[in-house]
């Protein structure tokens, strides 16, 4: 790496990418994350189907058994953004070694509090995941996160560097990532800030329609930092099925990336 590519480098990882009010909005949130029925209502309800997505994905990555109760032993995982830990706490029981980051420190002490009582030896750090000295990781996951940073490619990038390199794991394959986001459409508009923050389903305030990224525009985030993106699944609701994974992009999707070959 030449002195001109070393310093580009070091301005995208230390571009300010948290946006202060969207931390305290969340950090507000710290103490009741974990009540199903509290301000977080909705993301419990959204975990087991990420975490389907997640599961699969790891199998198919890493060719390991789909029968298996522990499928990431062996291998380390980062979650950014992470809250009070509702997508870390699954991650160390899939058998990762697991560190969780987030731009409000209020969730990372909720997140601490409640895996040393549940007896996980979860890593949790506060601030930009760009300049945290945290090395590399198998899997990088980021849900619904991206619509609320302040620089989408320097976080896209940083997320990239974070991702272990080809060769890194006994597969070879290198790292995974997965990423989830609302999609900027008009449903997306309707649904999940107007009916959702209205019915107080969401809290308000929590999305800004404008701030979220289309399958395509991630697309060319992720292929900026050097990484391809897989085919998205929508993320959607139907009154029989509840929130599922299905075809429909229309209000939130879920994807993998992958280091280009």
């Amino acid at each position: 790496m030449n002195d001109a590519t070393a310093a580009a480098d070091m301005n995208t990882s230390s571009r300010t990418t948290i946006r202060p009010d969207e931390a305290a909005h969340f950090g507000a949130m710290a103490r009741d994350w974990w009540d199903p029925k509290g301000s977080s209502a909705m993301l419990h309800r959204l975990n087991p189907v990420r975490l389907a997505f997640v599961r699969a994905a790891i199998d198919r990555h890493w060719g390991v058994d789909p029968a298996g109760i522990r499928p990431l032993a062996g291998r380390s995982a980062l979650d950014v953004g992470c809250g009070a830990g509702l997508l870390c706490e699954p991650l160390s029981r899939l058998g990762a070694d697991v560190t969780g980051i987030d731009a409000a420190p209020e969730n990372v002490m909720a997140a601490a509090a409640h895996a040393e009582g549940a007896g996980l030896p979860i890593r949790y750090m506060a601030g930009e995941v760009g300049t945290l000295d945290i090395g590399t990781f198998d899997l990088v996951t980021s849900m619904e996160v991206i619509e609320h940073v302040g620089d989408k490619p320097a976080f896209v990038a940083a997320l990239a560097d974070r991702l272990a390199p080809a060769g890194s794991s006994d597969s070879g394959r290198g790292g995974l990532m997965i990423l989830s986001t609302p999609n900027r459409t008009p449903q997306s508009r309707l649904l999940l800030v107007g009916a959702a923050e209205a019915a107080g389903m969401i809290p308000r305030g929590t999305h800004h329609w404008e701030d979220f990224v289309t399958p395509a525009e991630l697309s060319d985030l992720l292929a900026a930092a050097g990484l391809t993106m897989g085919t998205p699944q929508g993320i959607a609701f139907a009154p029989a099925k509840g929130l599922h994974l299905s075809q429909d992009l229309s209000l939130n999707y879920i994807v993998t990336a992958v280091r280009n070959a």
